[in-house]
This record gives C-alpha cells, structure tokens and sequence, in this order.
C-alpha cells in the first residue's frame, strides 16, 4: 500500500498506553510458547499492552500507529527534550519481555509491579516512581546477562557494530552524566567538556562497565522495538514517528558536535530556539534548545542529519517533522532572554537540506511536514516542492467563524494529513468546555463564537462533539486521518497530554483499563469503513 494511500489511524504514546496489572494473563503473544502473567510499572511500554493496541487498530481497520519521540526523556519527562537524538528511552523496555527471555526472574518483575501499583493513580503515568524501579531491573537483567546468557554477546556485538556511528558518543555521554551527578555536560572538566582526546580514553576506559550497561539497554530497546514493530506489519500497521528539528542543550547530540551548534568557547548557547507568541502563548514558547550553525552543516553535507533520518527510518515507516518551518526559516531568541517576545527570524538551510537528504535516502522522502502555527508561503512553497503532505487541525478551523479557514475540511486538499488535535491541542472535548483565562489568547465571546460555529458546521450535539469532528476529518477528501485517543473515546481537558509553554505536569495521561475494547473499534471501523478509510 502506498504511504499516503486513504486510510487512517490514531494518536497515542507508549507511555499512554493502558495498564495491565499482575494476575491477568496473555496466550500466544509474539515470541511466547505459552501463558503468561503481564504487570504494569506506572507506565506504558514496549510490552504486552503495544501488542493489544496493535490487535485493536487491527479490529478497528486502521492503517496508522502515531507516537511521540521515543528517545530518553529530559527535564520533566519531555520526549521533545532528549539527551540523545539516536537512542531509545530505557523507560520504554517491557520487563515483561525481558522475564520471557529469561533475563528477569518472574518475582523481581512482579514485585516491582506491585509496588507500582500501590503507589501509582489511575489514568497518570508515575514517572519519577517508575523510572527508578524500571532501571533497577535493568540492572538485575544487565547481571543476569553477564553471568548467565552470554548466548546474547553476538547479537549485541552486532548491534554495536551497526549502530556505531552513534552508540559509542551516547554511552560515554550517559556514563559521564550518571558520574557527575546528572550535572550538564557544560559543568564537566575542561577537559571533558572540551572532549580532548587523551580525556575521552581515560573516562571511557575509567567508566566502561557503566558504558556497556547502556550499550546493553540500547541492545534491548531495539530487539523489542523490532519485534513490534513486525508484528505491527503483520497486522497491516505501520508507525509514524516524530523528529523533532531541534535537539536538548545537555544531550550527547550537542556534547559530540559543537562544532555544528551555536555556543560560545564555555559551551554555552548564545541563542537558543522557540516561536514567537502565538495561539498557544502570549509570551511565545522558549525553548531553550541551542540552534544550528547550518553553515557547518552544509559543509559535511548533512552527515549528522542524514545519520540522523536513517536511525530514525530503522524504526519507523513515516516520519512527522516536528516544526518544520524552522528548515525555512527560524525564530533566535538571545539566551538571555526570559519568553520569546523579542527574537528575529533566521533563514534556514531550504531546499539544499532536503535535496542532500533525497540524495542519501531517496527521491520520495516518507516524511509529514508540521506546517501549524506562523506559516508564510515561502514555507509553504517548501513543503510543496517536495511533495510533503502538510497537517490541517480541525480544532483551529472555527477560531475566524467563516468558510474560509484552510483547516476546515471542505477546504482540505488530498494530499494532507488531517487531525483532530495534536499532542499540544487539548482534548475535543477540553476544547469545547474551555473558558477564557489566564494565558489564553481568546476571549468568552471568541470560545463562545467558536463553539456555536463547530456546532453549526459538525451538526452534532454537544455531547458528540468529539464524534462529530472526527466524522468530519474522516469524510474529508484528506488521505490520512488521525485522532488522538483522548479523542476517539470522547475525554475531557484532564486528559490533555501536553500544554505548550508549560514545564512541568505534561506527558502524564494514560489510557485506562478496558477502554479500548471491541465496542469502540467496531464504532472506529464502522466509520472508517463509511468514509473509504478501511484497511
């Protein structure tokens, strides 16, 4: 089947994933030769509840699986601030799986899941909980390895040998961060900070077994990974990952190559990334990550773009380019500055960094431009010569309360992606129940007028307000349709997973238990099928 063929699909991260607790048991799942018990450590994973997600878009006859970054997790948990563009997050390894290789014995599993379940809140991910308990069966795996399946040194020497390009960089970096403390990497040593070679030999002789447990996490990561992953295509569904354009400040990304990033000689940001304000903040949204030297880039080509979209492409069927304006061109907060309201935009690398990536990986790059916020035709003219498909956001379509909005779906054209909301949306529902206040950018008569115009078009009640939208975005003539789970099973602003501008209480939402049952993917099937999306 074509990429962008009609179909259709559902927004939802591992972490979201709907937990399973100890005692329930699976038959047959991928890999098994037998019953087995699953548990839940406070967040979703890699585990047994992907495969019943997968089973249930299956049912559902949905075609797409999209997700969030799946790198380690920075400040807060946020995939979009990961210490390493090319790693997978340790957090997302199912202990599940690694108790059916028989690296974690059954009872080291389920006590921790156990305690997780004690201390964890139905429908929020405890991630400082389970963060901790996760890498301490890592460890006991990592032991068990070492005294006990050494079966498995192959297949980790090849997986070092093919990732080598970047594992070496990520292992060192994260060895060193757990040595001094979590300290960024601008604190370290002169010397480390400034990676002299005769340095980088003594730190990585000085932390090696600390560097092969995380060449080994990495290892597990990808066995799961590709496991789920063939049998996502087995069952007819592919995954939509997410690269962000801009990568975290203290991350082995910047530590490897500051040639190629803005900093000055202490290894400091001189400017750093966001967007000016905007319908999600009245003080714009800094980022805080460092930008591009693109001059450098251009001169190697993009060899660290490309390494990066090839890593990315080993996991993922498409690709969502998480601001894609900013390959256009950019907004440069100076690093001293508090929010986004003073800044410049900057001329990004166009057509000569896509061109470089065509060259590398092919003429029809498998890539979703997201075109929202302040788009102005030159990005546009962008997105179009390289045949991306842009995003359209049903959610933004009635703020103007006339026809003309590009994201109402009589306006869509066919070669779109068309959403609900994103992560950064609120729910459906949160959105139509909103109130004007502190940080938003619209008025009570605005979100008034807004919901008698969504009322008006969807012609639903406002009960059915999240059904309406999504009968809206599926009936359009868009090739792929995507809605949140949040949205397909109709849940209010709690379930929000993301509020732009905010620090700290995102990323938290999961699915409950039983949510997504054969009822619910009847109705998501029963209406796919009505509208062509049917797979």
């Amino acid at each position: 089947m074509s990429l962008f063929a009609r179909a259709s699909g559902l927004l939802l991260h591992f972490t979201s994933l709907p937990p399973r607790h100890p005692g329930s048991d699976i038959n047959s799942q991928p890999g098994t030769d037998g019953p087995w018990s699953v548990g839940d450590i406070g967040s979703g994973d890699l585990g047994p509840s992907a495969y019943e997600f997968v089973r249930f878009l299956k049912q559902a006859g949905q075609r797409w699986w999209q997700i969030l970054p799946t790198g380690p997790t920075g400040y807060g948990f946020s995939p979009y601030q990961s210490p390493s563009s090319f790693a997978g997050n340790p957090l997302l390894i199912s202990p599940a799986l690694l108790v059916r290789d028989g690296l974690l014995r059954q009872e080291d599993w389920q006590e921790a899941c156990r305690a997780a379940v004690q201390e964890g809140e139905i429908g929020s991910a405890d991630f400082e909980s389970s963060s901790s308990k996760r890498m301490e069966l890592l460890r006991i795996a990592f032991r068990r390895y070492q005294n006990h399946r050494t079966d498995l040194q192959p297949q980790l020497d090849e997986f070092r040998h093919a990732q080598a390009d970047w594992l070496g960089e990520h292992c060192l970096f994260t060895a060193c961060k757990n040595f001094h403390g979590d300290r960024a990497w601008s604190d370290w040593e002169d010397t480390l900070k400034r990676r002299e070679p005769e340095a980088l030999k003594a730190w990585s002789e000085k932390l090696r077994v600390a560097c092969d447990f995380e060449a080994f996490i990495q290892f597990l990561f990808e066995r799961q990974w590709q496991e789920l992953r063939r049998y996502g295509a087995e069952n007819g569904v592919g995954i939509i990952g997410d690269i962000p354009i801009f990568v975290a400040m203290d991350s082995s990304d910047v530590w490897s190559k500051q040639e190629l990033f803005e900093l000055d000689a202490n290894g400091n940001p001189t400017v750093v990334a966001g967007v000016p304000p905007d319908y999600f903040a009245v003080l714009g949204q800094r980022w805080g990550n460092p930008l591009y030297r693109w001059h450098e880039h251009r001169q190697t080509g993009y060899d660290w773009w490309i390494r990066r979209f090839k890593r990315m492409l080993q996991l993922c069927d498409m690709l969502r380019i998480d601001h894609f304006r900013g390959f256009e061109a950019y907004w440069e907060i100076p690093a001293q500055m508090p929010d986004a309201r003073i800044g410049q935009w900057q001329s990004g690398p166009n057509d000569d960094f896509f061109h470089a990536l065509q060259r590398a990986l092919g003429e029809r790059l498998p890539v979703i431009a997201e075109d929202l916020g302040f788009i102005t035709d030159e990005v546009r003219g962008l997105r179009d010569r390289f045949g991306f498909p842009g995003m359209k956001i049903i959610q933004f379509g009635f703020g103007g309360g006339t026809s003309s909005s590009l994201d109402l779906p009589h306006n869509y054209p066919v070669h779109c992606i068309a959403y609900t909301g994103t992560h950064d949306n609120d729910t459906t529902v949160g959105w139509f129940n909103s109130q004007a206040g502190e940080g938003s950018t619209r008025s009570q008569s605005e979100i008034d007028a807004e919901k008698a115009f969504a009322l008006r078009y969807l012609h639903c009640e406002p009960s059915q307000i999240h059904i309406g939208m999504m009968r809206a975005i599926w009936s359009s003539v868009a090739c792929v349709a995507i809605a949140p789970v949040q949205d397909l099973l109709g849940l209010p602003a709690a379930a929000r997973m993301n509020t732009p501008g905010i620090a700290t209480g995102n990323w938290a939402w999961r699915c409950q238990p039983n949510r997504l049952n054969h009822v619910v993917a009847n109705v998501l099937g029963e209406m796919s099928d009505s509208f062509g999306r049917l797979c």
